[in-house]
């Protein structure tokens, strides 16, 4: 299940082309997210519009190449031009007179060209895993004569290469998209990557590479950096197989006032691999540049002496909500000064309602779980673990939810029942941990169906070692 649908979607057509775009939300001000490299489209920014779209209008289109835009056949039609005019003609269409802009990989470049050339269109910007045209040489094994190199054999990064890919582009895809996501325990980043991968093809990436060789008819030599006036965040993981650190590095040094996060091993794809961590970055930038301050972020202030608890609920099953209602009353018997704030969905929510409770008010904002696993079962059965793994997308906006709802509530307490991916994130994260977390669960770790082979075997004891299931 989708964490948000789309609130309005459809084609922007430029020179015969289709582009698809979808919108989130209809707030005041836009962030448009830029396509990557037309191996992926724009599910890549999965674990950002949902949570982004509640604070701004969120735009974002598949690039030419895949998805369910267009795929010219002709090698000029992907010249670094033309996916610059595409992104203007996308804003034009959609009446985006000025926006903040997010980028990953060549996505990066696109909104650095942007900025240099159009400042009038963007607010600031974000370059993840940016792809630079400046610093240190580039991995070899990318350049335009690895590519077009007759080889024997394709092991490895041989399988960067025009051949291969009109041989076996499904096994370069795979490849290619695990060395995207190189950090440890990324096994269902790579799964999603994959997939986005082979809606696209061989041919139609092979395009992609040889429309390079056209130079563009503005510059993106260092001058273009230096002419960057906008706020830039530049987050980059310092294990990015695809695009050096280092380059990223110098193009930061050239763009005056910009900002970069370095993500200790990270890969090519913080945004994925890291959601909640690229998240608060890209929000925090967005507060402290631009003053666009989240309304929930706000702390509350302190009346008293009174504690505060924040207390989460599953709802998969309401026995998780009777049993949190019993002991949130006895910890009231024995701290009377105690005041707790629910954040919950239904149909916990009216259980809660009914016990005269109260239901923190971001709760509305929380997708829900329930429906996931409704749409996961079927008639007679539910994989629990593999539910689970695509409940990620769901996991990820409910945790942003809930860490705005503790930034502005002061808790002095968290108590957690069933909630994985506050567990999950605040461990890989505890940086964001923001009070102490009593977390409630009734089995610690997972374990594979017998009918799940030795692959589930590998995935749950993957994830097992990851620490998702580790108690924060």
């Amino acid at each position: 299940m989708r964490a948000k649908l789309p609130d309005r979607e459809g084609l922007v057509t430029r020179d015969g082309v289709n582009l698809a775009y979808e919108i989130y939300g209809d707030a005041p001000e836009t962030m448009l997210f830029i396509p990557a490299w037309s191996i992926v489209h724009s599910r890549i920014y999965k674990a950002q519009l949902p949570y982004f779209s509640e604070r701004f209008r969120c735009i974002t289109y598949d690039g030419r190449g895949n998805g369910k835009s267009d795929r010219p056949k002709d090698v000029t039609a992907y010249t670094l031009d033309n996916y610059l005019a595409d992104a203007l003609a996308v804003m034009d269409a959609l009446d985006v007179g000025q926006s903040i802009l997010v980028g990953l990989s060549f996505g990066g470049l696109l909104a650095s060209i942007l900025a240099a050339y159009h400042p009038e269109r963007v607010r600031a910007a974000v370059l993840v895993g940016t792809v630079s045209t400046i610093g240190p040489p580039p991995y070899a094994r990318l350049a335009a004569s690895h590519f077009s190199a007759e080889r024997e054999s394709y092991e490895g990064w041989n399988k960067y290469n025009r051949d291969y890919w009109l041989k076996n582009y499904p096994d370069f895809a795979e490849f290619f998209i695990r060395n995207i996501c190189s950090e440890p325990h990324s096994t269902k980043q790579i799964e999603d990557g994959i997939g986005w991968a082979v809606e696209t093809s061989g041919p139609t990436l092979i395009n992609t590479v040889e429309a390079r060789n056209i130079p563009p008819r503005f510059d993106v030599s260092e001058e273009m950096y230096r002419k960057i006036r906008c706020p830039v965040l530049f987050i980059h993981g310092d294990n990015d197989q695809i695009q050096l650190h280092a380059r990223a590095e110098a193009a930061h040094a050239e763009v005056s006032g910009s900002e970069f996060v370095t993500i200790k091993g990270g890969g090519h794809n913080p945004l994925g691999r890291y959601p909640a961590k690229a998240n608060t970055l890209i929000s925090d930038f967005i507060d402290r540049r631009l003053g666009i301050t989240a309304p929930a972020r706000g702390t509350v202030r302190r009346n008293g002496a009174g504690k505060r608890a924040l207390y989460l609920s599953s709802p998969i099953g309401l026995g998780h909500g009777r049993r949190d209602i019993a002991i949130a009353r006895e910890m009231r018997r024995l701290h009377p000064d105690l005041s707790v704030d629910w954040l919950a969905q239904d149909p916990v929510t009216r259980l809660l309602e009914a016990s005269n409770e109260h239901v923190h008010p971001l709760s509305a904002r929380l997708a829900s779980e329930t429906r996931h696993i409704e749409l996961e079962s079927g008639e007679h059965e539910l994989h629990c673990f593999q539910a689970l793994r695509r409940m990620d997308e769901v996991l990820i906006k409910n945790f942003m939810t809930f860490q705005e709802a503790v930034e502005q509530g002061a808790y002095d307490l968290v108590i957690a029942d069933e909630a994985w991916d506050i567990d999950h994130y605040w461990h890989e994260h505890p940086e964001l941990k923001k009070a102490k977390l009593a977390w409630l669960t009734d089995f610690v770790g997972y374990v594979p169906m017998p009918s799940g082979g030795e692959h589930e075997a590998f995935l749950t004891t993957d994830y097992n070692d990851a620490g998702f299931v580790e108690p924060g």
